[in-house]
């Protein structure tokens, strides 16, 4: 099944442009020590807000720290903070949401309850109360945007569950004795693994976006470490006067949310049977 996914996937025109946009990104983020042209945390005061120039391909901002250098280096926590942060929320509302579904009753009254109450507080705004409290750096970015991201996961694969668990296979493996661990995760979970991976895909730009806005709020990843975020926050002001600060991680985040949203579009189609 897989290898016929695969193929279906490298036949989604759009698919494809959202994998390539990853992958360059991927690349980026790895080879950033040698495709940045100078130290991103280093400038001179002497060469401070100039414009795009040979030297400087992205310019330079109020410290003199080269642009380009340092959005280089941003790919890495950009790619870091959507990835761990939603492989947490992942991993936490995969299994609430199979518990929820699987043993129904009290057990999921008080999962769904603690669910609703979560969805009562706007997500953004709850990551910024809970981020104030702590010291913001990348860790606790990662770990806090993955805590508070689960509960739509946890709500899917709760609804897939209550409809797997009523086929027959599942009937006949509680037949033959199996234990409950077993059922949950060898026989349950793959059959609900297809909207997780695409939702957890559209889960990652969603991630970028929250950590470049946290950063843009100064409750992010701290400088002198290099973001997105945090080069758009120089950006703000000095935008009449240094419109590349303000545009250049703009786009590398634009870019960035619409390879991962392309993606899991793409998945999306693969793993729908209607579609051929």
């Amino acid at each position: 099944m897989w290898k016929i996914y695969l193929e279906k996937l490298l036949k989604n025109k759009l698919a494809k442009v959202g994998i390539l946009i990853i992958l360059i990104l991927i690349l980026t983020a790895i080879f950033s020590p040698l495709i940045s042209t100078h130290n991103p945390i280093e400038g001179s005061i002497l060469e401070r807000l100039q414009p795009p120039s040979k030297n400087h391909f992205l310019g330079t901002d109020e410290m003199g720290r080269d642009v380009f250098s340092r959005m280089v280096y941003g790919t890495r926590i950009s790619i870091s903070v959507g990835i761990i942060a939603v492989g947490i929320s992942v991993i936490v509302g995969t299994f609430l949401g199979l518990i929820s579904g699987y043993f129904g009753g009290k057990i999921d009254a008080v999962i769904m309850r603690f669910v609703d109450i979560m969805l009562c507080f706007p997500t953004f705004f709850l990551i910024l109360m809970v981020i104030a409290f702590l010291e913001p750096n990348i860790y606790n970015v990662m770990i806090v945007i993955g805590l508070t991201s689960w509960t739509g996961l946890t709500r899917l694969v709760r609804g897939e569950t209550l409809s797997v668990k009523e086929r027959d296979f599942i009937i006949a493996a509680k037949g033959l004795g199996l234990k409950k661990r077993r059922i949950i995760f060898v026989h349950i979970l793959p059959n609900v693994i297809a909207p997780v991976i695409v939702a957890g895909i559209l889960g990652v730009g969603a991630a970028i976006l929250t950590e470049s806005g946290l950063s843009f709020l100064g409750l992010g990843v701290q400088p002198p470490v290099p973001s997105w975020g945090n080069i758009l926050t120089s950006g703000k002001d000095y935008i009449h006067i240094a419109w590349w600060l303000s545009l250049f991680p703009g786009l590398a985040i634009l870019v960035t949310v619409l390879g991962w949203n392309l993606l899991g579009e793409g998945l999306r189609d693969v793993f729908d049977p209607r579609i051929n």
